[in-house]
């Protein structure tokens, strides 16, 4: 399955996968939202940033991924906390994502920039920060060269 994801731009997500100190992703709500449950090892895993350029910049495989159970907050502030260096999180997305119910750490592997290339959104019409494409092939618009 390949997944499109969203990476906080003010927070420089993807400069610190490509730099190799950030190894995983993290999602988390107070509720079960994607990609919770839906994210697998081996999935295939592309990103892009949140600023509005709309180009997929660089692609991994996850490596290891742990979808929690309902986690109460001081569990949740744990978990986040052991897993720190490898997210390397801000200090407001470390906010953003202490103390809730669900969390999400994929561990990736096979970190590589590509091309730049567009996706068509329009299948999508509930934008969130996380994208179920399921083969990137059927998305994927020319490569911005």
């Amino acid at each position: 399955m390949d997944h499109v994801v969203y990476l906080d731009h003010k927070a420089k997500e993807l400069e610190n996968l490509i730099s190799g100190i950030k190894t995983t992703i993290i999602r988390g709500a107070m509720g079960r939202k994607l990609p919770h449950g839906r994210v697998d090892v081996g999935d295939r895993l592309f990103f892009i940033r949140n600023n509005g350029e709309g180009l997929i910049q660089a692609k991994a495989q996850v490596k290891d991924v742990l979808h929690s159970e309902k986690m109460d907050p001081d569990t949740s502030i744990n978990l986040l906390q052991k897993h720190l260096t490898a997210l390397c999180l801000d200090k407001r997305m470390e906010k953003r994502f202490s103390g809730k119910r669900y969390l999400v750490l994929i561990s990736i592997h096979n970190f590589e920039q590509v091309n730049p290339f567009e996706i068509d959104r329009s299948g999508y019409g509930n934008m969130d920060d996380w994208l179920p494409v399921g083969d990137i092939d059927t998305v994927k618009l020319e490569d911005i060269t």
